[in-house]
């Protein structure tokens, strides 16, 4: 048996783990949110979650952590998330604007979370 490592390099390595975190900072937020929206989440399909967990990691992606780390997904209303939704699907037709629509996501967050 070879003793040598595969061909996998730090680089590798070091995006699997962002990628483990990011998802791990997803699947914890959007079990806040389904635990705030209660029944309210029963009313969103597969398509609106899959586009709420993308935006969600693209935001975790791009806020700093102390920042991340201050929002609380428990107390976004069902309104809140039909908006951050419909963000998510602009930016997924157009990712021109990626900046200011995920500074929009943050802020709807940011909002419920005071």
């Amino acid at each position: 048996m070879n003793g040598n490592r595969p061909d996998t390099t730090d680089e590798d390595i070091g995006r699997r783990a962002f990628q483990l975190r990011k998802e791990k900072a997803t699947e914890r937020a959007l079990d806040r949110l389904r635990q705030g929206l209660k029944a309210n989440w029963a009313v969103l399909t597969q398509h609106d979650l899959a586009d709420l967990a993308w935006i969600i990691g693209e935001l975790w992606a791009f806020e700093k952590r102390l920042d991340w780390e201050e929002l609380h997904f428990s107390k976004l209303t069902t309104e809140d998330v039909q908006a951050i939704i419909e963000l998510a699907r602009g930016l997924q037709e157009n990712s021109q604007h990626s900046v200011e629509t995920l500074e929009r996501v943050g802020d709807i967050i940011r909002a419920r979370s005071i």
